[in-house]
């Protein structure tokens, strides 16, 4: 059995393996893919793997041997899903593998946005704190976070971690969600969109991408917001509109954002956010800490052997499966 991962390098660019995939059969391995080798690499494949290489439905009809779509991430609109399922493919992700590490990087960016710990450390380096007159010295507001309003939208596993964070640090936790969650944890106010907009001090994207939330947050929404209130995506890019939300921090309507993801991928070099004030952007990182990058690697390799033991897990086009 011929197994293909047409992108291995941004889950494993050497520091882990791909010993439990070899153990199932003969598998090749591709940092990048482009779109014009995806359908010559798989060729042969009964198992593709993919984290962000495109499997269209032209591409996916062109694979005669394909059985098993696995994608190593938990956003699967890489692929065809119905497509993979006409051709009887399942098509799987992997979820939850990343909740500790977004979480802390949603907290990173809050910090950063409150504590200004990274500027204030290269005043001190440049020589501001040895020339004040003072024991101690600040060039920019520093936001106490207990009693503050957290908002979050999203109520899925990282959501949920992220709440009980925010609770820990003393703020009220209010949230939304597209529908009822069965059980809500201790300690969490739901409510509509509207009043999460209006009281959030910071507001913090934790739902998957769809056609009905795209550009979620925009200008109206923007509008809505706390004139000193702090906007961080570890989502998708596309829930944000980035044109909307850099004319909002320069005309102050909200304090600061903090994104790790954008809406293209690597974004252009002249993005307006680049420009825009009180704006962090991190290079999609929140997921690829070492041992998030093991748990999304292990977990991939027990959806194949699931799959192979002809009880399929984490399939994500079981209604369009023939």
């Amino acid at each position: 059995m011929e197994i293909v991962i047409l992108d291995a390098y941004t889950a494993n660019p050497g520091d882990l393996d791909w010993d439990g995939f070899a153990a199932l059969g003969q598998l090749q391995t591709h940092d990048r893919t482009p779109a014009d080798l995806v359908a010559k690499r798989a060729a042969a494949a009964e198992i593709v793997l993919t984290n962000k290489t495109v499997l269209s439905a032209e591409t996916i009809g062109r694979l005669a041997k394909l059985r098993y779509i696995g994608v190593l991430a938990t956003g699967y609109n890489v692929v065809d899903l119905a497509a993979a399922g006409a051709r009887g493919v399942p098509v799987t992700n992997i979820p939850a593998y990343s909740t500790p590490a977004v979480a802390q990087m949603v907290f990173a960016h809050m910090l950063h946005l409150t504590q200004h710990v990274a500027s204030h450390a290269e005043n001190v380096r440049s020589g501001d704190w040895a020339s004040c007159p003072d024991f101690c010295f600040w060039n920019q507001p520093l936001t106490e976070l207990s009693g503050r309003t957290f908002g979050i939208i999203g109520l899925g596993g990282i959501g949920r971690e992220v709440a009980g964070i925010a609770r820990a640090f003393g703020m009220r936790v209010i949230a939304h969600n597209h529908r009822p969650p069965r059980d809500l944890p201790d300690g969490i106010e739901m409510v509509e969109l509207d009043e999460l907009f209006a009281e959030s001090d910071v507001l913090s994207l934790h739902c998957p991408l769809t056609d009905e939330n795209h550009h979620l947050v925009n200008a109206g929404r923007l509008s809505q917001m706390k004139p000193g209130a702090l906007l961080i995506n570890t989502a998708r890019g596309p829930l944000v509109d980035t044109a909307a939300l850099a004319k909002a921090l320069h005309n102050g309507e909200i304090a600061g954002a903090g994104l790790d993801v954008m809406e293209t991928e690597p974004p252009p070099a002249d993005h307006p956010l680049y420009f825009a004030p009180n704006c962090h952007i991190t290079p999609h990182i929140g997921w690829a800490s070492q041992a998030a990058r093991r748990r999304l690697i292990d977990i991939a390799v027990e959806n194949v052997k699931a799959f192979l033991d002809g009880h399929p897990r984490n399939v994500v086009n079981a209604r369009q499966l023939v």
